[in-house]
């Protein structure tokens, strides 16, 4: 009534609107406020909350080489943030910050003023850092301005919280580690790494400028796609600094003309160093975190931060993926020429109609209902796609079955090396690219090892008694009772009247020798010495075992032949030593598996070392001296598989033990000819680029100036014997070269 009296109609109405505009909006806030359109975080919920951490695999010498996670975040204290990233935050984002409790309400005012009376669109948003962290923690999951107006109310409401629960510098901690710096990577201490290859905590002023600038809009100032509005957004950043006091003005210009350099490290799957020895070690923290919490842990690979140290040796495996690259790029290219037009990936109807029906693609369509005529249809039509070659990623108007037949050509290779006292992996490499082919060679593939199975045969046949200068005939024989099977050896060598000693044999792989040596010593005999020597597999019950029909992993080749220069005793490869939390204290290590006894006797471990020293000083892996010049103390073994399938090398040092599979993925596919696919010319050189480049690094001196113990005096006196003897004159006359010997083999 005495609004009534004392003002003009037209005024107490406004007063009226204005007093119930408010009200309304008081209501509309407390309702916002006790949970009306969603629940608001109370103070403890806040104070409890925990940020999802990737967890990080590192190198043994402490290289971060990739992560796992859902969202790539690494929390760091404030302590580790640099003071010059935290005043580039303030000084662009909330130079109030310092002043108000979570609410600056003048930039609110300023907002407002600027939005509604002056429709001024750029008038910027008014949200504080607190602000900004509420929204950070809680995001926003709804459209549209009603909900937009309550979000920010909400973001309002726990932004005050927030201030009463932590201190400014926690509260920045929290934003910093919470904020997004586009392609899943959130926080400062995961966008440091990924742009700059180093902790936040090493920013230079220039770079913590370049991230903050990147806040405003995540992608158009990525450094990495936008590099000239970056630039533009970082000086802005410094500009601010400058105008807020916290750089002086003769340093903002100098910062300024600095150039932008980043280091920048995708921490996706498929890219990196070490891809498939990531997914190997990946699969095996999954298994270990199962069992966690099968016993009332609770370890989450992609959320609870865990660091996981493992075995590998950072400059070693980059040393190694160079080699392989540069000798796989070489041999591709020769085996694409020695087949030429007639290549089955581009001749054989049948081989590739096969490889077609076996695609993902052509299984998802008969999925989707198609018939095999209709789906075969729909892959030859053109499209453009990106093809991968050693030449780089090249984009093509092709088919899938075009894209089908281009990879079918491709060689791959698997190859590992450990130190053969613990089995530790300093190098793993399962693939060529693990981009396109994500099978591992080393941890999932089993391919017949051909000769690299003969030290095996050999070392079982010492181990039976047989003299080491026992020598055994080279002449081709047809077995009656193996259905006239006739292993022979490779070239043209008249060898019916030859004699070879062991070493002599072993050294260059005589494929005859070896299956008689097998006859001699006893297919079971051979089998229990692989089973000692940690070879796990099911293996042919047959005298093909000699050429190593069996399939057997790289690993374990690697562990078997570990026991050469581990007296005696083989090993399983590891790769990871730790597994420790967040704050790095140890959860769990991990102890290499050593056999407790040996495999053969000391006696024999120094003459089956002394027959592979020979394979590489004059022997089938000879071009180790003669191509690459290599003086280091090397001994090893090559290996071929029947019709040029498969090629292995293996390589024995004092310190490591290296091995090396190439060859195709399709077993339908081997190489043209011997010269090209045999062990020596496929996978010995891998192994020989890579010696190469450690003998260039004074580091790794003290493995490759290691020596070799010398043998005992009894052992070298026992292999003192001519390597090849000739039949005698009568011998010679009773046989015809030009008749093959037959014979049964002895069961």
């Amino acid at each position: 009534m005495i609004l009534k009296r004392i003002t003009p109609p037209f005024l107490r109405y406004a007063l009226l609107a204005a007093a119930l505009f408010i009200g309304l909006a008081l209501i509309f806030v407390l309702s916002v406020y006790f949970g009306a359109w969603g629940k608001v975080p109370d103070k403890k919920s806040l104070a409890e909350y925990q940020h999802s951490r990737a967890s990080e695999i590192y190198t043994a010498d402490s290289v971060l080489i990739g992560k796992y996670y859902l969202t790539d975040r690494q929390p760091v204290s404030y302590h580790n943030i640099p003071k010059q990233l935290i005043n580039a935050l303030i000084a662009v984002e909330d130079e109030r910050f310092y002043e108000h409790s979570g609410i600056d309400y003048k930039s609110l005012l300023r907002v407002a003023v600027k939005t509604v009376l002056m429709q001024n669109k750029a008038s910027g948003g008014g949200s504080t850092i607190s602000q900004q962290l509420a929204k950070n923690l809680y995001p926003r999951s709804r459209t549209g301005k009603f909900y937009l107006t309550v979000d920010k109310i909400k973001e309002m409401i726990v932004a005050t919280r927030l201030e009463e629960i932590y201190t400014k510098e926690e509260v920045l901690m929290h934003y910093l580690n919470t904020v997004s710096f586009g392609d899943n990577t959130f926080g400062i201490e995961s966008a440091s790494l990924k742009f700059f290859s180093k902790g936040s905590n090493k920013l230079k002023i220039e770079e913590a400028a370049v991230l903050i600038g990147m806040l405003k809009a995540t992608y158009t100032y990525n450094p990495r796609v936008f590099p000239k509005n970056s630039i533009q957004r970082r000086n802005l950043v410094l500009n601010s600094m400058e105008e807020r006091g916290f750089i002086k003005a003769g340093e903002n210009d100098s910062l300024k003309v600095l150039p932008l350099t980043i280091n920048y490290r995708d921490y996706d799957h498929n890219h990196g160093l070490a891809p498939y020895f990531r997914e190997e070690v990946r699969k095996q923290v999954l298994n270990w975190c199962k069992k966690q919490n099968e016993q009332g842990n609770s370890y989450n690979i992609y959320t609870s931060g865990l660091k996981i140290y493992t075995t590998l040796d950072y400059k070693m495996q980059v040393l190694a993926e160079e080699a392989m690259k540069t000798h796989m790029k070489s041999l591709q290219k020769s085996f694409e020429k020695s087949y030429g037009q007639s290549a089955p990936w581009l001749t054989d109807k049948e081989l590739i109609f096969k490889t077609v029906k076996k695609s993902t693609a052509y299984k998802n369509l008969i999925q989707q209902g198609l018939n095999e005529q209709q789906a075969l249809d729909s892959l030859q039509k053109k499209k453009v796609m990106t093809v991968t070659s050693w030449e780089g990623d090249k984009e093509l108007e092709i088919s899938s079955i075009d894209s089908i037949k281009h990879y079918m050509k491709f060689l791959n290779t698997g190859s590992i090396s450990i130190d053969p006292t613990t089995g530790s992996v300093k190098t793993w490499i399962g693939g060529i690219e693990y981009k396109v082919f994500k099978y591992d060679h080393i941890s999932q593939s089993r391919r017949q090892v051909g000769s690299t199975f003969k030290p095996i045969v050999y070392t079982a046949a010492l181990e039976s008694g047989i003299e080491p200068c026992t020598y055994f005939s080279a002449e081709e024989v047809a077995y009656k009772n193996l259905e006239g099977w006739s292993p022979s050896n490779s070239g043209n060598k008249e060898e019916t009247y030859m004699n070879y000693s062991m070493k002599q044999a072993l050294s260059n792989s005589v494929n005859t020798v070896a299956v008689k040596v097998l006859e001699r010593t006893g297919i079971e005999n051979v089998l229990e010495q692989a089973v000692k020597m940690g070879i796990t597999e099911d293996l042919p019950e047959l005298p093909s075992l000699a050429l190593g029909t069996g399939e057997i992993g790289i690993e374990e080749m690697a562990g078997a032949y570990a026991s050469y220069v581990n007296h005696g005793k083989p090993v399983a490869p590891i790769l990871i030593s730790s597994i420790n939390n967040y704050k790095d204290s140890i959860l769990d290590t991990f102890s290499p598996t050593i056999s407790k006894v040996q495999a053969f006797s000391e006696e024999n471990r120094q003459i089956m070392l002394e027959y592979m020293k020979a394979t590489i000083n004059e022997g089938t892996g000879s071009r180790i001296r003669n191509i690459y010049g290599l003086k280091n103390d090397i001994a090893g073994k090559t290996g071929t598989t029947q019709n040029n399938k498969d090629a292995w090398f293996v390589a024995l040092t004092p310190k490591l033990v290296h091995v090396t599979w190439v060859g195709l993925d399709n077993h339908e596919i081997g190489f043209k000819n011997t010269s090209l696919g045999q062990g020596a010319s496929a996978a010995l050189p891998i192994f020989a680029i890579w010696m190469q480049k450690l003998n260039r690094d004074a580091s790794y001196n003290y493995i490759t100036r290691a020596r070799f113990i010398k043998p005992d005096a009894a052992v070298l006196s026992m292999l003192e014997c001519e390597p090849v003897k000739r039949d005698g004159f009568f011998k010679r006359l009773f046989k015809n070269p030009k008749k093959k010997k037959t014979k049964k083999f002895k069961q």
